[in-house]
């Protein structure tokens, strides 16, 4: 494990537990270089899952990069709620009918899981995802969000 403050290769580790409801192992370590401490995850990865952009590029599916989305719309959420969140996504693509699943299908995902648990990250979220530009586009987002 390189050290993320002097990337040095090699590390001890300290203490070692269970994280994330045992999906995951949480380790404290201490790079044999600099001595400054750092903390890794270890999770089983279920299925290479494959995200096919826009553009038709396809990438890895990335748990972070969903973090870090969710992070930026649901910063009135709790990090529970959004962690539940996650892995509510993640266990629908995980069971998706296919390996590879359109970017567009993940955002629809999210603005209807959005939708009924916090309406101003679903706006928000939906304003980025929906690339709107015009005010009215905007407007009308809003009266389609009120509809229903």
């Amino acid at each position: 494990m390189n050290c993320p403050y002097c990337g040095f290769d090699d590390s001890n580790v300290l203490e070692s537990r269970e994280a994330e409801e045992g999906k995951a192992t949480r380790r404290r370590r201490e790079c044999v270089k600099c001595q400054k401490r750092f903390t890794t995850y270890e999770r089983v990865e279920n299925v290479e899952l494959k995200v096919i952009k826009k553009s038709g590029r396809i990438e890895n599916f990335s748990r972070e990069k969903l973090e870090k989305c969710l992070d930026k719309a649901c910063w009135r959420m709790s990090q529970e709620q959004r962690k539940t969140m996650i892995d509510e996504i993640e266990m629908k693509l995980l069971n998706w009918k296919s390996t590879e699943i359109p970017s567009r299908e993940i955002g629809k995902m999210i603005m209807e899981k959005l939708k009924g648990v916090d309406p101003m990250s679903y706006i928000r979220f939906a304003t980025v995802y929906l690339d709107l530009e015009k005010i009215e586009d905007f407007n009308k987002l809003l009266v389609d969000f009120k509809k229903k």
